[in-house]
């Protein structure tokens, strides 16, 4: 079982940047893809940007957020980040990580254990 815990998120205001945080307690954290997600009120939950297991060479990123968020992992601390800068209000949204098995997950459903979610909200 893998617990996560995502921290970090808040009020911005539009052109502000955010540094989400998630810790992993799996003491194989390096051998899972990782993957940030958000949903906004009254929208599906879309995927954000992910990363490969190990040495996270491979990543992937929503359309609209590509240039401006960033998914970088730190294994030594068992912990994925998702630098957020350029913010917009139509970032507004929870945002949730979560880990899978597999080397390289980028639907959903390949992602097995999921945080609780942090709250952004992008000011105008």
């Amino acid at each position: 079982q893998v617990q996560l815990v995502e921290s970090g998120g808040g009020l911005v205001q539009a052109g502000g940047s955010l540094r989400l945080s998630c810790a992993a307690s799996a003491g194989t954290f390096s051998s899972f893809g990782m993957g940030w997600f958000r949903q906004a009120p009254g929208k599906e939950r879309e995927t954000v940007a992910t990363i490969s297991s190990w040495n996270g060479g491979r990543t992937y990123y929503l359309e609209s957020v590509k240039g401006r968020f960033t998914i970088s992992r730190d294994n030594a601390k068992n912990t994925v980040y998702l630098q957020m800068n350029s913010l917009k209000p139509e970032d507004t949204a929870v945002y949730y990580c979560a880990a899978g098995s597999a080397g390289f997950p980028t639907s959903q459903v390949s992602f097995d254990y999921w945080g609780q979610g942090t709250q952004v909200t992008v000011s105008s």
